[in-house]
């Protein structure tokens, strides 16, 4: 007898009712985990993940068609019969895939701004997200949630430093930002770029480091040498431009690719091209074409 009442209670927590494919009315208790319908939930707004690997989707898919879903989701109850999810998106779309029905989740009580600090910072430290949408979510708990940096580093777990080099990210060109989106470029070669303070500059190490496939400790190399803009060391007398002298070594550093002095005293001057290595003479020879 206790054995039938106890699967009577779970039933009525984790399954469906099998003549109506419904749940049983009773509303769920906040924090409590039930089997809800696949139907009656939609996707979070807040999701910071952009990009889900669809081959990795494909995966997870067969492996709950085995073994299930392991973990259950987290939702927030809308009204009657409908769920938002908060985490655990890649579970909920793999067992749309797998064809099922029903999924566990847990159901918890939160308004938009709770489902939105809630989702961003589970979804920070449960998934594997890529720098931007790390990035983009830390900046979205700042702003949307008015966060100091140092009440988010508390909130996810990090120190203030790494905050901030996330943040810095997002004020890289469009270009740098999709390859890291992408991970064609990893953080360590995006935080030597970063130090760069001119687009056009970071742009032209962006395409050096993709093309010639530069480590990180060649791309911090090429940022010190292509430097922080103006030529500080630049000597310039009275009869000359400064104005002109910079303009003149920003256009041969980004032509050359690594920073170019242009030192004159209004008559005669010269001009250094410095090389980080063999390959990289060669290359600035072949832009003299000799």
């Amino acid at each position: 007898m206790k054995k039938k009442a106890l699967g009577r209670g779970l039933s009525s927590l984790l399954s469906d009712t099998p003549e109506t494919g419904k749940f049983d009315e009773a509303p769920e208790s906040s924090g409590s985990m039930n089997e809800l319908a696949i139907g009656e939930i939609e996707v979070n707004p807040f999701q910071p993940r952009q990009y889900f690997d669809q081959e990795a989707l494909k995966e997870l898919a067969e492996s709950i068609t085995v073994h299930g879903i392991i973990q259950p989701i987290t939702v927030r109850k809308l009204s009657r019969n409908q769920y938002q999810l908060i985490s655990g998106e890649r579970r909920y779309q793999a067992s749309k895939l797998a064809g099922l029905k029903t999924i566990p989740a847990y159901i918890r009580s939160a308004d938009d701004q709770q489902m939105l600090e809630m989702s961003l910072i589970e979804n920070i430290q449960r998934e594997n997200l890529n720098p931007i949408e790390i990035a983009l979510s830390y900046q979205r708990l700042m702003s949307e949630c008015n966060l100091k940096q140092d009440e988010l580093g508390e909130r996810v777990g990090k120190n203030r430093t790494t905050v901030t080099n996330y943040l810095r990210l997002l004020k890289l060109p469009p270009d740098i930002q999709i390859a890291l989106r992408d991970n064609k470029l990893s953080m360590g070669h995006a935080r030597a770029i970063i130090n760069v303070e001119n687009a056009d500059g970071q742009l032209l190490i962006f395409k050096r480091t993709l093309k010639e496939d530069l480590s990180v400790r060649q791309v911090e190399e090429l940022a010190r040498t292509l430097g922080k803009g103006k030529d500080k060391a630049t000597p310039v007398t009275a009869s000359g431009s400064p104005r002109e002298i910079v303009q003149l070594q920003g256009k041969l550093s980004s032509h050359f690719g690594t920073k170019v002095s242009v030192k004159s005293d209004g008559r005669k001057g010269e001009i250094k091209i410095p090389f980080l290595s063999v390959e990289d003479l060669n290359r600035i020879l072949d832009i003299f074409k000799l």
